[in-house]
């Protein structure tokens, strides 16, 4: 299918133009934010995925389904030499690290199970339908997807990685190959902006519901996070945060030394009564922790579709309760709060 990055954001720009709309303010900044990204900053791959999703062939009756686990998508059209195609283009947009996701007849076996993660927090949230959702740290889009599945009107996920966005315009062209198919001409409303959370203006205060999941920790200033992730709501917006806490009191958090799990990117992991604390010095009403979870083997693993070193390499070979550098094992936590 035919590639043009720079259409790829026709529909959200347009969005954020429109009359009054809260997204407005970011509009104005966008062309030269994605112009700097493309064109002045050009990863050494970007053309090497370019290419990959240009090779995927378009598949006629295409039908999408989001509310499955493993999101799929399905058709009768499809031809061995086709499916071939696709498991092909796919393969070079390695590693998937989170998912699952069913390309016809392709099953991409992530390396995280974030359907887990989703199932855990679905009964938590406030109704998702109608709202405007923004998704930090959203990866490849899985749960964007979960997210306009249930209901969602607009989601706009923000991630760096070039290769997540090649990932998740993987699915989107054929998912959107696939409401055109049925004769609609409207255009998804799900967008992924490869931009970093200080790239979002504020105060922008023009979302529903706001997630953060696993990336608190990665901040060198946790408030500040929150302060910008307030700073995304509307007034009564709800924030989902899901991050590595510890077993502790009020007050208490880890700092890592240098590593934590094998990622030098960890910062501060604290308890969960902390946690609260944060949430509201920062300003947030009601925080709550609505679930906590070890993370199991089973859900962050090595597989054919992401082949390196994962969870059970990152972990004390003789005590998986602790980490390779001898820190408590990773322990999740999912905070909902209201701006």
């Amino acid at each position: 299918m035919n590639v043009d990055v720079f259409s790829w954001f026709d529909d959200i720009q347009a969005a954020m133009e429109q009359e009054g709309s809260l997204l407005k303010p970011w509009a104005e900044i966008l062309p030269q934010q994605l112009h700097a990204l493309f064109n002045e900053k050009v990863h050494g791959d970007q053309q090497r995925w370019l290419d990959a999703l240009e090779s995927l062939p378009a598949v006629e009756d295409t039908i999408t389904d989001l509310q499955q686990d493993c999101i799929q998508l399905a058709s009768d059209a499809l031809t061995d030499d086709i499916s071939r195609q696709i498991k092909t283009g796919l393969e070079q947009l390695s590693p998937w690290r989170k998912g699952p996701f069913q390309f016809f007849d392709t099953h991409i076996d992530t390396e995280w199970r974030s359907d887990w993660k989703w199932q855990r927090i679905a009964a938590h949230l406030a109704p998702l339908e109608g709202r405007t959702i923004l998704d930090v740290g959203c990866g490849s889009g899985y749960h964007m997807w979960r997210m306009l599945g249930a209901g969602a009107y607009r989601v706009v996920g923000i991630d760096p990685s070039r290769l997540f966005l090649a990932q998740f315009q993987a699915f989107k062209q054929y998912a959107q190959l696939g409401q055109q198919q049925s004769g609609s001409k409207q255009p998804l409303k799900i967008d992924l902006l490869p931009l970093k959370m200080e790239d979002v203006p504020r105060p922008l205060k023009a979302f529903d519901t706001t997630f953060s999941m696993g990336v608190l920790y990665h901040r060198k200033s946790p408030i500040d996070h929150l302060a910008e992730l307030k700073d995304t709501l509307k007034p009564g917006g709800q924030l989902v945060l899901e991050t590595l806490v510890i077993e502790g009191e009020l007050g208490e958090v880890l700092m890592p030394e240098d590593r934590y799990a094998q990622m030098r990117n960890v910062w501060f992991l604290p308890s969960c009564d902390t946690l609260l604390l944060w949430a509201r010095r920062a300003g947030f009403k009601n925080p709550r922790i609505v679930e906590k979870n070890v993370t199991r083997l089973e859900e962050q693993r090595s597989t054919d579709w992401m082949q390196y070193q994962s969870l059970t390499d990152f972990l004390d070979a003789d005590d998986k309760s602790k980490t390779a550098e001898g820190y408590p094992a990773p322990l999740r936590a999912t905070l909902i709060a209201e701006a």
